[in-house]
């Protein structure tokens, strides 16, 4: 089976066929950092980590952009809401969002460019506009640079709307001097105590759209194969994007994928609802890996209704992998992941990155395991948790991977087990001498303390309990 993507473009599924062989440039809308993320915003860091890791799986040398919009109206009116300057706002929330993808197992991009860095490549692309017709600077000496959408018959295609029925977004920046009500900002004109940059055209800041533009094409190319994004981005966000680059000559993205959104009782996430979740909040309730597994489960397009009862079976499902792993390793000893995933999980995940259809074959090959090692049977349980592990390895979420396996705090792991196992050891002096009352009093108080002991044929294990 080849692999296949559902293009927002075409409106259908296509079989990806690259611009060059054995090569994959992926662009993704990275943060606009105001804020922190949310973990509606990790959810598309989540999956176009899988999709990047499934191209590298697949034979792909991927070079995978990640921008950072480090300059924009929302980061200034929190700049002049906090008395900080803009670019302190932007730096610490960058961070933030490199903590939480970090946390989440996301594997770093090849390269992270930031807007403030490529007015240069702005500049050129909106001077490229304007000789072509299809740009102009406001008449008014505002400073204020627009695409004029109605030199560009392709607009909408994107979307699939026509232009008479575009209404101007919010987006579009100021009215001075516009042709057109619906042309956007490429660049807005300086105001009092703003940043701003020099250009032919005076002093201002980019637009949302140039920015991802000029970024991409620097290091992807003029055409490129993937662009990636949340579905709420398609317009006006991506819409503008493809108009400007398509309208300066260059082919752009091949292929446009999106994710879905995440809601709260069915309401987008966002902060001006208040119904964000924050990363270091939810890596409270669950583990970070369990987190991953609950935002990567679903197919990428579907949209996930959060739910604390929804996060917390899927961090039961994920323990039920980790389990059989675990047991796995005390049985056999280290565990090799398979040279190759089963057909089956292949054949998913190369229809359209079918995750959801993937971990079916997980779970499905946790039961085969566990009734392996049930009956003695190590050469197949051997077989299978090797399987298991490739399969979780693309994923990002195999239990035995060094990043999981020590949650990220070895040496704090280290001494409580050490002391667990002092409590654990005297629990089982106790039953020896079948003092029953004072081994399980023991057991009380490790799990009043968090500690929840499970007894196996391979003797006591422990781990900490997740409320």
């Amino acid at each position: 089976m080849s692999l296949r993507f559902y293009d927002t473009s075409a409106r259908q599924v296509r079989e990806f066929v690259p611009l060059r062989e054995g090569h994959a440039s992926l662009y993704l809308c990275g943060a606009t950092v105001q804020a922190p993320p949310h973990i509606g915003h990790i959810r598309s860091g989540v999956n176009f980590d899988i999709l990047r890791r499934w191209l590298t799986y697949s034979g792909y040398e991927v070079t995978f952009c990640r921008n950072v919009t480090d300059i924009d109206d929302k980061i200034i009116n929190v700049s002049a809401a906090e008395g900080v300057p803009w670019w302190q706002v932007s730096e610490r929330n960058q961070r933030a969002f490199t903590h939480a993808y970090d946390t989440l197992g996301c594997l770093p991009p090849t390269v992270e460019p930031r807007a403030t860095g490529h007015v240069p490549e702005m500049i050129e692309l909106m001077q490229r506009l304007i000789d072509e017709g299809h740009a102009y600077a406001a008449g008014d000496g505002s400073g204020d640079v627009y695409f004029d959408v109605r030199s560009y018959p392709a607009y909408g295609e994107l979307s699939n709307q026509r232009l008479e029925q575009v209404v101007p977004s919010a987006d579009t920046g100021s009215d001075r001097d516009k042709r057109d009500p619906r042309d956007f900002a490429l660049w807005k004109g300086a105001k009092p105590g703003e940043p701003s940059w020099d250009t032919p055209w005076g002093r201002g800041r980019p637009g949302w759209h140039l920015e991802c533009s000029a970024m991409s094409t620097k290091y992807l190319g003029p055409s490129f194969d993937i662009h990636g994004g949340g579905l709420d981005l398609v317009f006006p966000h991506h819409e503008n994007e493809l108009a400007q680059s398509r309208a300066a000559g260059d082919g752009f993205a091949r292929y446009w994928l999106h994710n879905g959104l995440l809601a709260v009782g069915g309401e987008k996430m966002s902060k001006s609802l208040g119904n964000s979740m924050l990363i270091p909040q939810m890596v409270r309730k669950v583990r970070p890996v369990e987190l991953r597994y609950y935002l990567g489960q679903a197919h990428y397009r579907s949209t996930i209704d959060y739910s604390d009862a929804a996060l917390h079976e899927a961090a039961a499902a994920y323990q039920r992998i980790e389990g059989f792993l675990t047991r796995a390793a005390e049985v056999l000893g280290e565990i090799a992941p398979a040279a190759r995933v089963p057909a089956a999980f292949a054949d998913a995940l190369d229809d359209d990155l079918g995750v959801s259809q993937g971990l079916a074959v997980v779970h499905g090959h946790v039961r085969e395991g566990n009734t392996a090692l049930a009956a003695g049977d190590k050469e197949k349980a051997a077989e299978i948790a090797g399987e298991l592990r490739a399969m979780l390895g693309v994923l990002g979420l195999d239990p035995l991977d060094e990043q999981w396996a020590t949650g990220g705090d070895q040496g704090l792991r280290e001494v409580v087990d050490a002391l667990v196992a002092v409590a654990l050891g005297q629990r089982q002096a106790a039953r020896g001498r079948k003092d029953y009352a004072a081994a399980d009093a023991i057991r009380d108080q490790l799990t009043e303390a968090g500690i929840v002991v499970e007894d196996t044929p391979e003797g006591p294990r422990w781990d900490l309990r997740r409320d």
